[in-house]
C-alpha cells in the first residue's frame, strides 16, 4: 500500500509548504501539489496525475476536504471514483478515513448533503425570480430565434434583414448571422414598388 499526498492552494500568495509538511508527517511517499482553484476539475492537472497513479489498496491523503474539492458534488464524484477502484481517502483536519465505518458513513451522507445543496440553490433561484417579477424587472430566458423562419422570410417573402428583425422582434445582427451562410445578405427591396416622385403610383 502506498500513501499519496495531494496539496492545493488557490493563489500564488498562498504557500503549499504547510500542507506538504503535514502530508510528509503522516508518511506520504509521493506528494503532488498545485496552485489552482478548486471550483474546476478540468484544470487541476496534478490531481489528475495522482488519481491515475492510485491503485487498489493505495491511500490518498489530504489535509482538508476542501483541498480536494470545493463543492459537495465534486467531492462526491471523486470519492465514488476512488471507492470503485478500492482506494482509501484520508483527511487530517478533521480526521476522516474511508477505510473505517465512521468514514464510510460520513461519505455516504455526501449524497444527502449534495441534494440538499442543490435544492437550496433551486429555491434561492425561484425566490430571486419571484422578487424580480414583483419589481417588474424579470425578463425570463432570452428569446429563442427560429433560424428556419428567418431564412423563410428572407427567401419566400423577400423581406430585408431589417424587416425580418422587426417582424420577429430580434436584433438585425442576429438575422445577418443566420443568413451569412448563404453569402452576402443585401437589404432586399420590398416586393411593392416604391411610389413615384410626388407620391403618385406609376
Amino acid at each position: 500500500m502506498t500513501l499519496y499526498g495531494y496539496a492545493r492552494v488557490f493563489t500564488g500568495d498562498q504557500h503549499l509548504s504547510p500542507q506538504e509538511a503535514a502530508l510528509r508527517a503522516v508518511g506520504c511517499q509521493v506528494i503532488r501539489s498545485e496552485k489552482k482553484t478548486g471550483t474546476q476539475r478540468e484544470d487541476r492537472t496534478e490531481l489528475d496525475v495522482v488519481l491515475r497513479f492510485l491503485r487498489r489498496g493505495d491511500t490518498l491523503v489530504i489535509t482538508r476536504l476542501d483541498r480536494l474539492a470545493r463543492s459537495l458534488k465534486d467531492l462526491q464524484d471523486i470519492v465514488h471514483e476512488m471507492k470503485t477502484r478500492g482506494v482509501i481517502l484520508k483527511a487530517t483536519e478533521p480526521p476522516v478515513d474511508t477505510s473505517t465505518a465512521a468514514g464510510k458513513a460520513f461519505f455516504d451522507m455526501l449524497g444527502v448533503f449534495a441534494e440538499f445543496e442543490t435544492n437550496l440553490r433551486r429555491e434561492r433561484q425561484m425566490e430571486g425570480i419571484a422578487a424580480a417579477k414583483e419589481r417588474g424587472v424579470y425578463t425570463g430566458r432570452k428569446r429563442r430565434i427560429d433560424s428556419d423562419e428567418v431564412r423563410r422570410l428572407h427567401a419566400e417573402e423577400r423581406l430585408s434583414p431589417s424587416a425580418i428583425a422587426k417582424r420577429l422582434a430580434i436584433a438585425r445582427s442576429s438575422v445577418y448571422r443566420f443568413l451569412s451562410g448563404a453569402g452576402p445578405v443585401p437589404e432586399v427591396a420590398s416586393a411593392r414598388p416604391d411610389p413615384a416622385p410626388g407620391g403618385a403610383a406609376p
